[in-house]
C-alpha cells in the first residue's frame, strides 16, 4: 500500500489552549528555545475570531501548547478519534501582544514559560540556615510560590550537607536558585504531567537520570518525497583545547592548619587538554577522598568542587548540534542517531539545547545543541554569576536574653546578628550563623577584644565580597546607641575607651591639660589619674598622679619598692634612681657610728651600727626586697586611730633631733638593757604630776655626777633607805648606818655647830629655801571647734564671731574658707558664740538663723552623732531626743548635714536610745500623703555609742536610719521605660524600694520618688517584682509615672523642694489640660508625669482603659503625642522640665 502523502505547510494541527478562555486559537508559528537548567521560552503565533481580547484574559494564565504529528489519511473507522499530540508543554503566559486585525479575525502573539520563569520576577534579601541546597529551593517553591508536591521533585544519588548561612542578595528567586542549583551540579528539566495538565520541574545530578532510548536516522528531507519518519541532518562538530587539571586551595579559620590542597583530572592526562585551573576558596570544609567517584564521592567537599569544575571545562570540549522534524526531542534526552553520523555522535548525544519553529507556511524544525554522552562526565550547569558586596552590610547584634548587659558569644568569641535587611523572624540570639569579629590586634590566646553587647550597629563584611562568607568588621554608634565623644558633648579633645559598665580610659590631649584617667565603678570609683586631674565638670582638682578607691587597696612589689618625693624632671633618670635616699642613709650611717663610739668610750651601751650598713646595702638599687620612702621635705604617717612599727630584728631612727609626745603614756619596755646617752646638752626626766620611781629591781642603781649631785625634796621629807648599810663618804670622812649602829669616821676634826644640841628621839626637819615650781597642768586640754553652714550645707566664709566664756574670757576671730574656726585650750567653763553676718542686699529680708547665739559647753567627754539615711543621704532637720544611760534626755534638732548637737559629760556615758520626728509642718512629695507626726525610735543599747575622751570636740559616730528591701529595674522595666526616655535615664542609678521612703516613717500611703529612688509600702500592695510583666495595665501606668519623677530628678530638677508646694495643692495637682500648640514644660512636675504616663497607655500600649487616673482614659492621643514632640525627640534637654 503507497504511503499517505504528508500535508506540508498546515500548522493549525498545533493547538493552544487558555484556562478559563473558550475562545479558539488557531495557531499560525511558532519559536521555541528550550535549554537544560534554563525555563523554556515559546512565543506562538495565532488568531482568534475575537477582535480585541483583554490582557488579564491571557495574561498570567495557565496554558498548554501540544504539538501533533502532521495529518494522515485515515480510514473510515479511526477518522473521528482524538489525535494524541507528540508533546504538550505546559505553563503560564508571561507575555502578550496584539499584531493585527481584520473583518473576520484578529492576529496575537504570547509568550509560554514554566511557572518557574515567574520566579525571575522581583529580588529578595533573605538568609537561610542549616538547610541544603535542596531544602533551601524546595523552601522557596513551596512558602513563596505555593509549588505543591505535584509541581517539582528531587531526584538526586547524593545527599547533600547543610549549610551554615546562605544569603540571597539582590537576587531574583530564580536567579538564586538556578545559582546554588549550579554550584552543587544539580541540573533540571521541564516535563509535563498530562493527568493534572501541569508543568513539572525536574531535579537531578547524575547522568543516569538523562531521558534514554531516542533514536532516530539521520537523512535530510527532500520535499514531497520524503519519507514520514523523522530524523536528523546538518550534523555538526566542534572541539575545543580545555583545562587538563584543576588545583584548589581553601583555608578555613575554625581549622587553621588543615590540609585543603588538592588537584582532579578527569582525563587521566589526555593529550587535548592542556594547562592548570587554581581554584581559590572554594566553599568547602573538608577535602575529600580524590580516589572516589559519582555518588561515593561526598558532596561539597574539596574533590566534589574540583570534579565538578572539571566536568564543565569538559563539557565544552566537544559541542555537537545538528536539525530534526521531530516535535518528541527535549533538553536532556539522550538522541542516538542511526545511520551515516559523525563519529562524535556514536556514542549518544546529550541534548542540552533546543529551538523548534514552524509555520502555517514552513514546517516544524528542531535545532538541537548537545554533547557526547559520558559514563564518567556529566553535563552541569554554567556557574552563574554570584553577587558581590563590595561594601558592608549594616547589622544589629543578638542575644537570646533580653536587656542582657553582657555579650553573648560562643566558645570561639564569635556573634550572631541581625541583618537590617532581613524580614524573616528567627528565635532571637539565631538570626545569623555566628560571626567573627575583625580586630586590630588578634594572636594565640591574645589580642584585643571588646565585647558587643545586643543591640550595638555593627558593619558586617564579606570575605572577597562573597555573601555567604560574612565577618563584623567594625562597631558603629547610631542615633540609638550615640557616640561618647562628641562635639555636642565637649570632649572632642579626649581619647576614651569606655565599657557599658563604666570602665574607662580617657586621655585628655589639650595643651596644658593632658591627663589620663583608668577607672572603674567598683569599689566607690576605684582610679588612676595622671597629669591635669579635674572632676566631673571638667573643673581642676589637682595634677600629678592620683590613685584612689573607696574599697581597699594595696600595694604589692616582690622585688621590692621605692617611693620618692625627690624630683627627675621631665623623667630623666633611671627608674630606680635613689641618690638622694641613699645619700640619707649614709649620713645617718655616720651618724650613728659617731654617737655610737661616744656612748661607748662614756660607758654607756653601743648601738648597732651595722644595721644602717645593711639597710643601705639591701635597699641600693633594691637589691633585696625592702621598702625605701625618700622625701627630700619630710615624710608624715598620721591616722586617728592607732599606729604600730615593728621589726624582726632592729628599728632604728636617726635624725637631728627626735621628739616624742603622748597625751597619756609614754612606754619603753626592753627585753634586755636601756640605754641613754647625751653627749652634750645633759638629760632631763621631769615629771610634773605624779611620782618617779626609778628601781633596779635585781641588781645596783648608780648615779654618778663629775660635778656636784643635788638630792632635794621643796615641800617634804628625803628618805634614803637600805636593807643592810648606808656609808656616806668624801674623802677619808665617811658616816656608815647599818642596822645596829652609826659609825662616823674622819682623820681630821669633826665638828658639830650648834646653838643648841639635844638629844631628842627623832632628827629635825631640815627647812632649805627652794624656787618655786609650776602649777599642775590638766591632762587633756580643752578644745573648742566652730562650724558654719547655710541652710544649704554651704559654708558660711569669713564671718567674724566673739566667743564669750562664764568666767569673762573672750575671744574673737574669723572663719576661715571653710567656715571652720578652732581654739585650744580653753577654759572649762559654758560659752556662747555670737557670729557679725553682712548686711543684707536692699529689698532682701534677713534669712532665719535661730542659732545665731549658740552655747558651746565643753567637758571631759563628749560625742555627737550624725544620722543618715539608708543610702548615706543626710537627714537634716529632724527633731530628736538623746537617752543617755544616767536618765538625762537631750534635744534637739539635726543640722543641714544630719548631725546633732555634741553631747558634754564628766564620765563616759553610753546612749540608750534616740527618737525622732519629721520635719515640722509635715512634708508632701510626689504621689505622697501628708505624713503623721509619728516617732520613730532607733534602740542604741546595743550600738556602743557613748560620751568619750577620743578627740573630743571633733569625733563623731554615725548613726543610720532603718533600711528596707530593695532591688534593681528589671530588664524589661528597663526596655519599657527606654520607650519613651530613651537613654535620658541612667537606669542603673534607679532602686525600687519594698517599702515606704524613710523621711516618712512608716505614715506613706502611695508611692513616692523624691531622691530619684522608688518607693512602694508595703500597705499600699502596689509594689510589683516586674512592673513591665503583669496582666494589669494599671501597674505599668504607676511606673511610668514614677520613672518620670526620676527623669526630673536626675536632669537637676529639685523633686524634694517642689514636691511641697505641688503636692499641697492635692488632687488639682494631677490635672491637666491639653492644648494644641502646648508642651511638656508648660506643666507641673505631677502634670509631666501623668501625660507622659497617659501617652504611654494610650499612644503606645492601645489600652486607654489601663489609664492610671480613670478620668484621663479620654485623652486624645494626637495632643498627646504633640505635646510630647519635643520631648520625645530629645528627652536628654533640661528644656523639658517644668517651666
Amino acid at each position: 500500500m503507497p504511503n499517505p502523502i504528508r500535508t506540508f505547510f498546515d500548522h493549525s494541527r498545533h493547538k493552544l489552549s487558555v484556562y478559563n478562555f473558550d475562545a479558539t486559537l488557531d495557531v499560525l508559528a511558532f519559536h521555541g528555545e528550550e535549554q537544560l537548567s534554563q525555563p523554556f521560552h515559546y512565543v506562538i503565533e495565532f488568531t482568534c475570531s475575537e477582535q480585541d481580547i483583554a490582557a488579564d484574559q491571557l495574561l498570567n494564565r495557565d496554558a498548554r501548547f501540544s504539538l501533533h504529528a502532521p495529518p494522515r489519511q485515515h480510514s473510515f473507522l479511526t477518522r473521528d478519534l482524538p489525535i494524541k499530540p507528540l508533546r504538550t508543554l505546559h505553563g503560564v503566559v508571561t507575555g502578550f501582544k496584539r499584531l493585527s486585525g481584520s473583518v473576520n479575525e484578529a492576529r496575537y502573539e504570547i509568550t509560554l514559560q514554566p511557572r518557574l520563569a515567574l520566579l525571575a520576577r522581583g529580588q529578595q534579601f533573605r538568609l537561610y540556615q542549616h538547610q541544603s541546597v535542596p531544602e533551601i529551593v524546595e523552601h522557596i517553591l513551596r512558602s513563596r510560590h505555593d509549588f505543591r508536591g505535584e509541581d517539582f521533585f528531587f531526584k538526586l544519588t547524593r545527599k547533600y550537607p547543610k549549610r551554615l548561612q546562605v544569603m540571597q542578595y539582590g537576587e531574583s528567586d530564580l536567579a538564586f536558585i538556578a545559582r546554588l542549583l549550579a554550584e552543587v551540579g544539580i541540573w533540571y528539566r521541564f516535563t509535563g504531567d498530562e493527568r493534572l495538565h501541569l508543568d513539572v520541574v525536574e531535579f537531578h545530578d547524575d547522568q543516569l537520570h538523562y531521558q534514554s532510548g531516542i533514536q532516530l536516522p539521520c537523512h535530510s528531507p527532500a520535499g514531497l518525497s520524503s519519507s514520514e519518519q523523522d530524523g536528523v541532518w546538518a550534523l555538526q562538530t566542534q572541539h575545543q583545547v580545555v583545562e587538563r587539571q584543576v588545583n584548589i586551595r581553601t583555608y578555613q579559620h575554625r581549622d587553621a592548619y588543615a590540609h585543603l590542597d588538592g588537584e582532579i583530572d578527569h582525563t587521566r592526562g589526555a593529550t587535548t587538554t592542556y594547562g592548570e585551573a587554581y581554584h581559590y576558596a572554594e566553599p568547602y570544609t573538608a577535602l575529600g577522598d580524590r580516589y572516589q567517584f559519582y555518588e561515593d564521592l561526598p558532596p561539597e567537599t574539596g574533590y566534589f568542587y574540583a570534579r565538578l569544575q572539571h566536568e564543565r571545562y569538559l563539557n565544552d570540549q566537544t559541542r555537537l548540534s545538528g536539525t530534526s522534524s521531530s516535535a518528541t526531542l527535549a533538553p536532556g534526552q539522550v538522541l542516538e542517531i542511526t545511520g551515516d553520523a559523525p563519529q562524535a555522535f556514536a556514542r549518544g548525544t546529550v541534548i542540552t539545547h533546543l529551538s523548534t519553529r514552524a509555520a502555517r507556511d514552513a514546517s516544524f524544525e528542531a535545532r538541537f545543541q548537545a554533547i557526547p554522552y559520558s559514563e564518567s562526565v556529566c553535563f552541569r550547569p554554567p556557574l552563574l554569576a554570584k553577587p558581590q558586596i563590595a561594601g558592608t552590610l549594616p547589622a544589629r547584634v543578638s542575644n537570646p536574653q533580653k536587656n542582657d548587659p553582657y555579650a553573648e558569644i560562643d566558645v570561639e568569641g564569635r556573634y550572631c546578628v541581625q541583618f537590617l535587611f532581613d524580614r524573616d523572624t528567627w528565635k532571637p540570639g539565631q538570626e545569623s550563623m555566628w560571626l567573627r569579629l575583625a580586630r586590630p590586634y588578634a594572636g594565640d590566646t591574645h589580642g584585643l577584644h571588646l565585647p558587643l553587647i545586643a543591640g550595638t550597629e555593627v558593619a558586617v563584611a564579606f570575605e572577597q565580597g562573597d555573601p555567604d562568607r560574612p565577618y563584623i568588621a567594625h562597631a558603629l554608634h547610631d542615633s540609638e546607641h550615640r557616640d561618647h565623644v562628641t562635639l555636642r558633648a565637649r570632649n572632642y579633645k579626649r581619647n576614651v575607651l569606655r565599657t557599658p559598665a563604666n570602665n574607662k580610659l580617657r586621655m585628655e590631649d589639650t595643651r596644658g591639660k593632658e591627663h589620663v584617667k583608668l577607672s572603674t565603678e567598683h569599689s566607690g570609683k576605684s582610679q588612676l589619674n595622671l597629669g591635669h586631674l579635674v572632676d566631673a565638670e571638667q573643673q581642676r582638682r589637682g595634677e600629678g598622679f592620683e590613685l584612689r578607691t573607696d574599697g581597699w587597696g594595696a600595694i604589692r612589689a616582690g622585688k621590692g619598692l621605692l617611693i620618692s618625693a625627690d624630683e627627675q624632671p621631665k623623667a630623666q633618670g633611671e627608674t630606680l634612681g635613689m641618690n638622694e635616699a641613699l645619700a640619707q642613709l649614709e649620713e645617718a650611717l655616720q651618724r650613728v657610728q659617731r654617737l655610737a663610739r661616744n656612748a661607748v668610750v662614756a660607758g654607756g651601751l653601743e648601738a648597732d651600727e651595722t644595721v644602717p650598713k645593711q639597710l643601705k646595702a639591701a635597699l641600693g638599687q633594691l637589691k633585696e626586697a625592702g621598702l625605701l620612702v625618700s622625701a627630700p621635705a619630710g615624710v608624715a604617717l598620721v591616722t586617728p586611730a592607732h599606729m604600730q612599727l615593728a621589726a624582726g630584728q632592729t628599728l632604728s631612727a636617726v635624725s637631728n633631733n627626735t621628739d616624742f609626745s603622748a597625751l597619756k603614756r609614754f612606754t619603753v619596755t626592753a627585753g634586755q638593757a636601756i640605754g641613754l646617752f647625751a653627749q652634750k646638752l645633759g638629760l632631763k626626766l621631769i615629771a610634773n604630776q605624779g611620782a618617779v620611781s626609778i628601781q633596779a629591781q635585781n641588781d645596783r642603781l648608780e648615779l654618778l655626777a663629775r660635778q656636784g649631785l643635788d638630792i632635794s625634796s621643796t615641800e617634804d621629807e628625803i628618805r634614803i633607805t637600805a636593807k643592810k648599810k648606808i656609808t656616806l663618804n668624801v674623802g677619808s670622812n665617811y658616816i656608815t648606818l647599818d642596822p645596829y649602829r652609826i659609825e662616823i669616821g674622819s682623820p681630821g676634826e669633826v665638828e658639830i655647830k650648834s646653838p643648841h644640841f639635844d638629844y631628842v628621839p627623832s632628827a629635825g626637819r631640815l627647812k632649805t629655801a627652794l624656787s618655786p615650781l609650776a602649777e599642775p597642768l590638766a591632762d587633756v586640754p580643752n578644745k573648742l571647734l566652730l562650724n558654719f553652714y547655710d541652710a544649704a550645707a554651704k559654708p558660711i566664709t569669713d564671718v567674724p564671731y566673739t566667743l564669750t566664756f562664764d568666767n569673762g574670757l573672750v575671744l574673737q576671730g574669723t572663719l576661715d574658707e571653710h567656715g571652720h574656726a578652732q581654739h585650744s585650750p580653753v577654759p572649762d567653763k559654758p560659752a556662747r558664740v555670737q557670729y557679725q553676718l553682712p548686711e543684707p542686699e536692699p529689698d532682701q529680708p534677713w534669712p532665719s538663723y535661730d542659732l545665731l547665739l549658740q552655747q558651746c559647753p565643753i567637758g571631759e567627754h563628749d560625742e555627737q552623732l550624725r544620722l543618715v539615711g539608708p543610702d548615706g543621704e543626710s537627714a537634716s532637720h529632724l527633731k530628736y531626743s538623746a537617752t543617755l544611760a544616767d536618765g538625762r534626755i537631750i534635744e534637739g534638732m539635726t543640722d543641714v548635714r544630719g548631725y546633732t548637737q555634741r553631747f558634754v559629760t564628766l564620765q563616759p556615758i553610753q546612749f540608750t536610745s534616740l527618737t525622732l520626728l519629721p520635719p515640722e509642718g509635715g512634708e508632701v512629695f510626689c504621689c505622697a500623703a501628708k505624713n503623721a507626726q509619728a516617732p520613730l525610735v532607733i534602740d542604741l543599747t546595743s550600738s556602743n555609742i557613748a560620751t568619750n575622751a577620743t578627740d573630743v570636740g571633733t569625733s563623731s559616730r554615725t548613726v543610720p536610719l532603718p533600711k528596707g528591701k530593695k532591688r534593681s529595674l528589671t530588664a524589661d522595666e528597663i526596655s519599657m521605660a527606654r520607650t519613651v526616655f530613651k537613654n535620658a535615664v541612667d537606669y542603673s542609678k534607679v532602686k525600687v524600694h519594698r517599702g515606704g521612703w524613710w523621711l516618712f516613717f512608716g505614715q506613706q500611703n502611695t508611692a513616692v520618688t523624691p531622691n530619684g529612688e522608688m518607693y512602694y509600702p508595703e500597705s499600699t500592695k502596689y509594689y510589683r517584682d516586674d512592673f513591665a510583666n503583669t496582666n494589669d495595665d494599671r501597674d505599668k501606668a504607676l511606673f511610668m509615672h514614677e520613672i518620670t519623677h526620676v527623669w526630673q530628678y536626675q536632669l537637676g530638677y529639685p523633686v524634694k523642694k517642689y514636691g511641697l508646694t505641688v503636692s499641697a495643692q492635692g488632687a488639682a495637682a494631677y490635672e491637666y489640660t491639653l492644648k494644641s500648640n502646648g508642651e511638656l514644660s508648660d506643666y507641673n512636675m505631677e502634670q509631666q508625669a501623668e501625660i507622659v504616663s497617659d501617652y504611654f497607655i494610650i499612644c503606645v500600649l492601645g489600652n486607654p482603659r489601663g489609664v492610671w487616673n480613670q478620668r484621663n482614659y479620654t485623652q486624645s492621643p494626637q495632643l498627646l503625642v504633640s505635646t510630647l514632640q519635643d520631648f520625645l525627640e530629645n528627652p536628654a534637654s533640661k528644656a523639658n522640665l517644668p517651666a
